[in-house]
């Protein structure tokens, strides 16, 4: 297993997220008028086409790079892990994926962190078709009322009575963090409103929820760290200077339990930062997972028993786009440090490797994984990249001897 030692970074994709429907034709349509007025300028195109071979030059520079670090990835250790003690958060895409995750495995998991992010089944609860069309409307932007939690919940309880998800009565025992931004554009308040009214209907008393709002802020994981855009963005890395620590909050709370003492995070992250290779828990390449994924080991998880935490990626927000920012410039890694946590960072494919329904990199909340479309199980313990970070759960959770393939 390969130690990072130096970051990768790449220049933003230059789409715009969220894409809506209405957002994409916007989009055509500037780029043409661009078009149009770049052929007039005729001057200007020796530059333009400089530019764009330094540019091109440039990004196959990141790939390249990129996928040499791949092929140098090791498989993915046992370390021993605590099974008891394991918990999700995440952004956006990320977040509507530890709230499908945390759902479906509830009996195997303590609690979540959704950022900007909606509840269980958002997209098949919508009444509306294809479900990748729900996902970019009624689960992110809805003109009118977001979809129902009642109605999600009622299809939860339906697939765990099938046996496709776990039973939604482990959930009364967790503990969820939930977050919203009044700025924020891309996931709409009312939405992540309706995460917090499924997990009470799940039974999830009031006092082991905790749901923030913040008026200033936009479409990210939020930080105290100066060098991070403004607090009320909604742009690419999606990783926010708003003065608090949201990931120390996440696992305060999900950890933080009554008669539980934890410690003040470490300055600086003092364990491994290790990729591995995801190949091994994705075969058949459905999963649309990156060749390489990351977890970080504290000093002190060199011994078994540690916790496991799981942090989902928004879109755009992968290691092909934005380097390696968001595994270790976001505070998880600070605060795993000193409390016994190892953090997972699995990592959805770049555009050139995932699948072609999923430009933007998001992990899978409406089924673009599915074998079937008309009848999407993305929010299954057999969807594929549900059952792929299982196995990467599972894999932290052997006994070292035990870890090989």
């Amino acid at each position: 297993m390969k130690i990072i030692r130096s970051e990768l970074r790449r220049p933003p994709s230059p789409l715009s997220y969220p894409v809506s429907s209405s957002a994409r034709l916007e989009a055509v349509r500037r780029e043409n008028s661009a078009v149009d007025a770049r052929a007039r300028l005729g001057k200007s195109v020796g530059r333009i086409a400089c530019a764009a071979v330094i540019g091109f030059a440039l990004v196959a520079l990141v790939s390249r790079t990129a996928l040499a670090q791949d092929a140098l990835s090791a498989p993915l250790e046992g370390r021993g892990a605590d099974l008891s003690r394991t918990s999700v958060s995440g952004l956006s895409s990320g977040a509507f994926m530890a709230a499908q995750f945390d759902v479906a495995y509830s009996s195997k998991l303590i609690g979540a962190g959704i950022i900007a992010g909606g509840e269980f089944y958002c997209a098949g609860a919508a009444g509306v078709t294809p479900l990748s069309l729900a996902a970019v409307t009624s689960c992110m932007q809805p003109i009118g009322p977001a979809p129902k939690a009642e109605i999600a919940y009622k299809d939860a309880r339906a697939f765990a009575a099938q046996g496709l998800i776990d039973d939604t009565a482990n959930l009364q025992r967790q503990r969820i963090y939930l977050f919203s931004g009044a700025k924020d554009s891309v996931v709409f308040t009312k939405v992540v409103d309706q995460t917090e009214r499924f997990f009470k209907l799940a039974g999830v008393r009031e006092q082991n929820i905790d749901y923030r709002k913040l008026p200033n802020a936009g479409h990210a994981l939020l930080t105290d760290r100066a060098e991070d855009i403004a607090c009320d963005s909604n742009k690419a890395p999606f990783i926010n200077d708003c003065g608090i620590e949201q990931s120390h909050e996440i696992l305060k709370w999900i950890y933080g339990t009554p008669g539980t003492q934890l410690n003040a995070p470490s300055p600086k992250a003092t364990g491994q930062l290790l990729a591995f290779d995801q190949t091994e828990f994705d075969r058949d390449r459905r999963a649309s997972l990156a060749q390489t994924g990351y977890v970080y080991v504290p000093r002190s998880c060199e011994a078994a028993g540690c916790a496991v935490h799981v942090v989902f990626h928004g879109c755009l927000q992968n290691v092909h786009k934005v380097g390696m920012r968001f595994v270790k410039d976001t505070g998880y890694n600070e605060f795993a440090d000193t409390n016994r946590i190892i953090v997972l960072y699995p990592q959805i494919a770049s555009s050139e490797r995932g699948s072609p329904s999923n430009p933007l990199e998001c992990w899978d909340f409406w089924g673009y994984t599915s074998d079937d479309g008309s009848r999407p199980d993305f929010y299954t313990h057999a969807a594929p990249q549900m059952a792929a970070v299982m196995k990467m759960i599972e894999r932290l959770h052997a006994a070292p001897a035990l870890s090989t393939r």
